[in-house]
C-alpha cells in the first residue's frame, strides 16, 4: 500500500472511529439533509402539437393588394432586407412577394402585393377577425386558408382605436376558433401563437404570459408575452393550452424593427365585443363626455389629502359638452364613473366608451379637497377638436410679496375679459417665473386659479392664501394653461 493509500486509511477509521462506527473499517453513508426542501410539482415542458391540429385549421394567412393608379404609381411588397432574408435561409419566396422598386412604364389598374398578416376564423359562415392595420387601406384583400383555397374578402369593417377588424369570405367546411375567458388567464402560463411571419404561412412559436392590463393605449388594457412575433404575425391568434383564443397578436416592443421578447396581444373579450358591432353596423359607437384628463401624481395627491394617487385629472373641458353641462371643472379628478372606481386615468376612457350614448351616468369627483356627486349624460365619440388657445392683452406685473417671491413667481391680475375667455371665475396671471416655479413647471402666461384647494380672483387672495400655510412647505397650485388645466407643486425657496 503506498503512503498516500495508508494516510487516507487511517483518516477515514478516525474518522469512522470519531463518529461510532462500529468496525474496524470506515463506512461512507449518505449524510442525512438538514432540513426537507420543499416541493414543488414538477412538469415538463408543453407539447403544443395537439394544440397546432386542433387551432391550425382556423387560422388564415391575409394578403393586402392596392391598385398602382389608385397609388399613382405607389411601391408595393416588401424590401431587399426581407428578400434576402428568404434567399440567406434558402426559404422559398412566398406567392405574392415581390421586390420593391419603381414603376416602369405608364400607369395600370393593375393590383399589387401591399402586405401580409394573419387572421382567423370567427364563424363558420366566413367572418374572420385581424388587425385593422392590415386591411388599412387596402384595395382587395385575399384570404387563404390552410388547405390552400383562396377567397377574396370583403371588409365588414375596422375600428383603428383597438386594431381590429373584420372581414367576410364565402366558404364552406370553416372551422371556427373556440373563444377562451380572459379571466382565466394567468401571468406565466404557456401560450401559443400561429400566423404569417415575413409571409411564412402556419409558422408556430409559443412562450409565455409576461403581465395583463399592459397600458399601451386609451381603449385597450394589453396582454404582453414573450412569445416571438414578427411583421406578419399581426392578427393571428394568441392561444391558451386548452385551445382556446385569449388574444390577437397586434404589437412588439422593438428598437430594430424584429422581435426583442417583447409582444402585445388584444384581449379577446374586448375583441370580440368589437368585432359584434362591426358585424353588426360596420362600426364601433363609443361614448364621450369631453374633458382632457391626466395621470394623478403622487405629489398632486399628497397636497390634496389623498391616501394614494388614483382617479383622473381633468385638464380640460370642451364648450358645451356633456362634462361641460354636468358641472365638471377643469381641476377636478373624477374618482368614479357609472360606480366603478378610476384606479388610472386610463380607466376613464374605457369605461366611458363602453357606455351607450344617451346613458346617464354618476361620476363622483374630488374638487379642491371635497368630492362632489355630479350626473353626465354621456354623449357619442367625435373627432378631436383642434386645441384653442385664449390671447389675452399683456398685464401690467403687480409688486410681489416674499411669500409669493419665494415661490419665483412674479404675478398679474386677471381682466374681466380674460377671465370670460378662459371661462374662469378668476385667478391671477404668471408673468415671471424662475426658480423653484419654474422646477415645478410652470410658464409665463400660465393663470393660477387655486393655491392650498382654495380659489384665488387676485393677487391679494394668493398672499393671504400663502400666509395661512406653514412656511417653507410646498403649495399646491392649480393653473389654466390655455384650455387646460393642470396642478403644480412649488417647493418654496427658504425664507
Amino acid at each position: 500500500m503506498s503512503a498516500v493509500r495508508f494516510r487516507l486509511s487511517l483518516q477515514a477509521l478516525a474518522l469512522a472511529t470519531a463518529f461510532g462506527v462500529a468496525g474496524s473499517a470506515a463506512v461512507l453513508t449518505p449524510a442525512p439533509a438538514l432540513a426537507q426542501a420543499p416541493t414543488t410539482n414538477a412538469r415538463g415542458l408543453p407539447d403544443f402539437t395537439d394544440l397546432v391540429d386542433l387551432v391550425g385549421p382556423s387560422v388564415v394567412n391575409i394578403r393586402t393588394l392596392e391598385r398602382a393608379s389608385a397609388r399613382g404609381g405607389a411601391e408595393g411588397g416588401p424590401d431587399e432586407e426581407m428578400l434576402e432574408f428568404f434567399r440567406r435561409f434558402g426559404i422559398p419566396i412566398p406567392p405574392g412577394v415581390v421586390p420593391r422598386g419603381p414603376r416602369q412604364g405608364p400607369p395600370s389598374d393593375e393590383a399589387r402585393p401591399r402586405g401580409v398578416g394573419s387572421g382567423f376564423v370567427l364563424s363558420a359562415d366566413g367572418f374572420v377577425m385581424t388587425n385593422a392595420h392590415v386591411v388599412d387601406g387596402a384595395d382587395e384583400v385575399i384570404v387563404t386558408l390552410t388547405d390552400k383555397r383562396e377567397f377574396k374578402a370583403r371588409i365588414v369593417g375596422a375600428d383603428t382605436r383597438t386594431d381590429v377588424a373584420v372581414v367576410k369570405i364565402e366558404a364552406t367546411g370553416l372551422v371556427p376558433v373556440k373563444v377562451g375567458d380572459i379571466n382565466r388567464l394567468r401571468v406565466g402560463e404557456w401560450v401559443m401563437a400561429i400566423g404569417s411571419p415575413f409571409g411564412l404561412e402556419n409558422t408556430v412559436t409559443a412562450g409565455i404570459v409576461s403581465a395583463k392590463q399592459r397600458d399601451t393605449g386609451d381603449y385597450l388594457p394589453f396582454i404582453q408575452t414573450d412569445v416571438a412575433i414578427n411583421p406578419g404575425n399581426s392578427g393571428g391568434p394568441l392561444i391558451n393550452m386548452r385551445g382556446e383564443v385569449v388574444g390577437i397578436n397586434s404589437q412588439i416592443y422593438s428598437r430594430s424593427g424584429g422581435f426583442q421578447g417583447i409582444s402585445f396581444a388584444i384581449p379577446i373579450d374586448e375583441a370580440v365585443r368589437v368585432s359584434n358591432e362591426l358585424r353588426a353596423s360596420g362600426r364601433v359607437t363609443r361614448g364621450r363626455i369631453g374633458v382632457r384628463i391626466d395621470q394623478v401624481s403622487k405629489e398632486v395627491a399628497e397636497s390634496l389629502g389623498m391616501a394614494q394617487p388614483k382617479g383622473a385629472l381633468v385638464r380640460g373641458v370642451e364648450p358645451d359638452s356633456p362634462a361641460a353641462k354636468a358641472g365638471v371643472e377643469p381641476g377636478d379628478i373624477i374618482l368614479k364613473f357609472d360606480g366603478k372606481e378610476i384606479d388610472k386615468s386610463v380607466d376613464l376612457p374605457r369605461l366611458v366608451g363602453n357606455t351607450k350614448p344617451g346613458t346617464r351616468s354618476a361620476m363622483t369627483v374630488l374638487r379642491r379637497g371635497s368630492q362632489r356627486d355630479l350626473n353626465v349624460v354621456v354623449a357619442e365619440l367625435e373627432p378631436e377638436r383642434p386645441e384653442a388657445r385664449a390671447a389675452a392683452p399683456e398685464p401690467t406685473p403687480v409688486p410681489s410679496s416674499n411669500a409669493v417671491q419665494s415661490l419665483g413667481l412674479t404675478l398679474a391680475e386677471l381682466s374681466a375679459d380674460e377671465a370670460k375667455a378662459l371661462k374662469v371665475r378668476g385667478g391671477v396671471r404668471v408673468m415671471g417665473v424662475t426658480g423653484p416655479a419654474t422646477r415645478a413647471g410652470l410658464r409665463e402666461g400660465d393663470v393660477i386659479v387655486a393655491v392650498a384647494n382654495t380659489e384665488v380672483t387676485s393677487v391679494k387672495d394668493v398672499e393671504a392664501a400663502l400666509a395661512r400655510l406653514e412656511k417653507n412647505k410646498p403649495v399646491n397650485l392649480l393653473l389654466r394653461r390655455g384650455e387646460w388645466a393642470q396642478y403644480a407643486v412649488v417647493r418654496p425657496q427658504a425664507r
